[in-house]
């Protein structure tokens, strides 16, 4: 259940951004919340229930910005913090999975090591969009051997509809755009 005092606060500091990557797209861009110590304080406390209420055993950022919620979440529940990254940026043995974005195409990668088979695993990201980033997250998990108990975004752009491709996970977006 969404936060609706914290959602009307995130949704006042996120920056619309138009034409950008592409024209087209309207970015939303999240530093705002990163210069408010005390919203961000608010969405890492979220998150931070969330993934303890799921018993996490790892927290999962995603490149790039999911790092930024992820790695605090993993430090306050004293779990270890796994990172998904774009193709060539792990310097070990890797998962990797390819995906659509809304304007594109990429592959995640995740170390072979970085999950046990059974463990609990949060993915945190920064935005749930058309959903092939997270669904290529969850594949990514699974070939590792984890279990996903939680995905956790910071908005939501639901008219994309990436929700459908959460495989009927369960999860937490802190602000949902229609």
């Amino acid at each position: 259940m969404r936060d609706e005092s914290l959602e009307k606060r995130l949704k006042s500091a996120i920056r619309n951004i138009p034409d950008f990557p592409q024209t087209g797209i309207q970015f939303k861009d999240i530093t705002p919340i990163l210069l408010d110590p005390a919203l961000f304080e608010e969405s890492i406390e979220a998150f931070t229930r969330f993934a303890k209420a799921r018993d996490a055993h790892k927290i999962i950022g995603v490149d790039a910005r999911g790092f930024l919620f992820a790695a605090p979440v993993a430090n306050r529940l004293g779990v270890g913090l796994v990172v998904v990254r774009k193709e060539g940026k792990l310097p070990y043995d890797t998962h990797r999975e390819s995906y659509a974005l809304e304007y594109g195409t990429s592959t995640l990668e995740l170390h072979t090591d970085a999950i046990a088979e059974g463990e609990n695993v949060v993915v945190i990201d920064d935005l749930l969009a058309t959903g092939g980033t997270t669904e290529a997250a969850i594949s990514l998990v699974r070939a590792a051997g984890g279990n996903i108990c939680g995905l956790g975004f910071v908005i939501e752009l639901e008219f994309l509809q990436g929700r459908d491709k959460l495989d009927g996970c369960d999860y937490l977006s802190l602000v949902a755009y229609e």
